[in-house]
């Protein structure tokens, strides 16, 4: 009694304020809700000195640091390792920022990093800018030419980037063939994921038998089909491998790489409807793009699940086999415009939409339009495309017919 009393007199004796900061009701456990609780905090704190020594973070065991991990952290990592099939998962703030770190983390000064000529963007420009600067030296291939990336793989050659399919110009290369050629050469893999969002295709088991060939690193824009609504930013690094995770976690960690509680939040909001999304854009994408086919000023459809595109077979032998036979495919595509027609003209078609509208990025319930110049994008001849205005379009969550009719008064306003 007295000791219980002693403390009872203490915590009167504080002010109103340091009660209010050391507050000592603890809700009751139990409570349990569809959507998984968000944990925030920086400062993670330990009941004694022995149990700060002895946390561990690395194996996601315990919590030592916000920055570290926090149990919502590490449900979304469990979750996104489940939708790629990977068993190790990092999150990143960006897209971006998954492949940038990815590089950082495997590659050093004398290294040859490869990537596809039609890759991201961004990340061409850090490989070529940032990567140079340490002394990484880099080739870039023809994604649909097996050989020519068999002949750029040396014994410096340490990484090579895949996409599939490409960026804005959506060539499907023969990834399974890609894969083979690289783990034969002992060269680690990895894979921008973004189009294919784990519903696709599974990256860490392209012959589906249960995981004897795939890449070795995922990086995915969570951006994307992940997040669904155009309003976080977001990536992930995915592994199969242990050693191979801890390389990349620990760079990870010296960056201070983190991402905000809410935005998991979000994550772990969206993911159960991915399914149903992706499938949603992929059919009325193709629906859209199958129509444009038949326009006049249309001279070309980029859609790797349509018969004729640059490398349809290899979508098929990958990607055909779901949704019953039916396949799957991300709601993205890209026309080229008839060259008869100025760049103007492209342009007053793209502004003329009114449903599409103009801006970056894709996966989120707005359709999106970009034109774009894709001779200043490659470094090589693009033989696959025709010539021509290259347009992309990301479609959306609204009615088919209702962006038909949106495309087909901007055609006419700008092409006649």
């Amino acid at each position: 009694m007295t000791s219980s009393h002693s403390d009872t007199a203490q915590g009167a004796a504080r002010d109103l304020i340091t009660q209010l900061v050391h507050h000592p009701y603890t809700p009751p456990a139990g409570f349990v809700s569809p959507q998984p609780p968000v944990h925030k905090g920086s400062s993670v704190l330990f009941p004694n000195v022995a149990a700060m020594r002895e946390r561990r973070w690395l194996d996601k065991s315990s919590y030592t640091y916000g920055l570290h991990g926090t149990p919502t952290t590490y449900q979304l990592e469990e979750r996104l390792c489940a939708l790629e099939g990977g068993l190790q998962c990092l999150l990143v703030p960006s897209g971006l920022s998954a492949l940038t770190t990815v590089s950082l983390a495997l590659l050093n000064a004398g290294d040859q990093v490869l990537l596809p000529d039609n890759a991201y963007g961004p990340n061409k420009d850090f490989t070529e800018i940032e990567l140079k600067r340490l002394g990484i030296d880099h080739a870039l291939y023809d994604p649909m030419n097996l050989a020519d990336l068999q002949a750029k793989i040396t014994p410096a050659t340490k990484l090579v980037w895949l996409e599939a399919p490409g960026s804005v110009s959506m060539e499907f290369p023969d990834l399974i063939a890609m894969v083979q050629l690289c783990r034969a050469r002992g060269v680690t893999t990895v894979l921008d994921n973004t189009w294919g969002a784990g519903l696709a295709f599974r990256p860490f088991d392209l012959l589906a038998d249960g995981g004897s060939l795939g890449a070795d690193i995922t990086a995915h824009a969570l951006t994307k089909y992940p997040s669904g609504g155009g309003d976080v930013l977001m990536g992930s690094i995915i592994t199969r491998d242990a050693g191979l995770h801890m390389r990349i976690k620990l760079t990870h960690m010296r960056l201070g790489i983190g991402i905000g509680a809410n935005d998991a939040e979000l994550l772990l909001r969206s993911l159960p409807s991915v399914g149903l999304r992706y499938r949603a854009h992929d059919v009325a994408a193709r629906a859209l793009a199958q129509w444009l086919g038949q326009q006049p000023a249309v001279v070309q459809v980029l859609h790797p699940a349509l018969e004729g595109a640059p490398g349809h077979a290899h979508w098929q032998a990958l990607c055909g086999a779901a949704n019953e036979g039916q396949g799957a495919a991300a709601g993205l595509f890209s026309v080229v415009i008839d060259p008869q027609h100025s760049q103007t003209a492209v342009d007053r078609f793209c502004d003329s939409l009114q449903l599409f509208k103009l801006g970056y990025s894709w996966g989120g319930p707005i359709s999106l339009v970009v034109p774009y110049e894709i001779e200043r994008m490659r470094s090589q001849p693009h033989t696959q495309l025709k010539a021509g205005t290259v347009v992309r379009f990301a479609i959306g969550l609204e009615q088919v017919q209702d962006l038909r009719a949106d495309l087909a008064q901007a055609l006419t306003k700008a092409f006649g």
